[in-house]
């Protein structure tokens, strides 16, 4: 069986990792680099890095900060923020990514997705989709949740998987930092439609809603959080402890 990773997630501006609510009100929490450092050793399965500016103020992704982030770690890395063409994708790999995530540059630019996969793999092409609900539909959000673009989420997803990405980061705007759970009937909704790995982002609080987000989705592939890991409201050691002990498979 499959294990289930468990990912932090680094939300970078101007250089320091940074943690806000509903993609509002950010606050100051550390140095990426070091952050990293401590997630590669503390038991997480991957890294994602977002450079979460980079695309309303756009210009390109940081990576002076990224090289040194990628030198610190031993686990995957995806590294997404202000990817618009195959040109960033080559850069930021060359940086030492794994993956690379891309949101409001897939929305300007469909066809980046195909023309990325087939010059780097599927696997390498992850969409990174920040979905909230406007008048009860799933709509998507570009430039850091901040613009509605008017389309309609589900489809999108699949869209993107169908010409090529590899992979889906689901950003729920709706439970982000909110710590009340994952959005189940958003993350139920694109597993559905698509066939690649999901990797649920926002609202987790406690050890408890992951429990509940692989209970409830056994097809997700991923968790992803970023503020309870910071902070230490989870230990992701005891995490995995935890999710075992629910006969959830994960890499201990």
């Amino acid at each position: 069986m499959i294990t289930k990773r468990i990912i932090p997630c680094l939300d970078v501006k101007d250089g320091r990792v940074v943690k806000g609510v509903n993609f509002k009100d950010l606050n100051d929490v550390s140095s990426p680099v070091e952050l990293a450092a401590y997630y590669s050793s503390a038991g997480a399965d991957e890294l994602v890095f977002y450079d979460i500016t980079a695309s309303a103020e756009g210009r390109k992704l940081f990576t002076d900060i990224l090289r040194s982030v990628a030198e610190s770690i031993f686990i995957p890395l995806t590294v997404g923020g202000g990817i618009n063409s195959l040109d960033d994708f080559d850069r930021v790999l060359k940086c030492g990514a794994d993956k690379v995530s891309v949101n409001s540059g897939a929305i300007r630019n469909p066809s980046i997705i195909g023309e990325a996969a087939r010059r780097y793999g599927d696997q390498c092409v992850v969409l990174s989709a920040d979905v909230k609900r406007v008048d009860g539909e799933f709509r998507v959000f570009a430039r850091g949740g901040r613009e509605d673009t008017g389309m309609e989420a589900i489809s999108w997803i699949k869209r993107c998987v169908d010409n090529g990405a590899g992979e889906v980061v689901v950003n729920s705007i709706d439970t982000d930092g909110v710590k009340g759970g994952f959005d189940i009937e958003m993350l139920k909704a694109v597993c559905d439609a698509v066939n690649v790995p999901v990797i649920a982002s926002g609202g987790a609080g406690c050890a408890a809603d992951f429990t509940e987000l692989f209970r409830e989705i056994p097809d997700i592939d991923a968790g992803l959080a970023a503020s309870i890991f910071h902070f230490g409201t989870v230990d992701i050691r005891e995490l995995k402890e935890e999710l075992k002990q629910n006969n959830i498979p994960v890499r201990l």
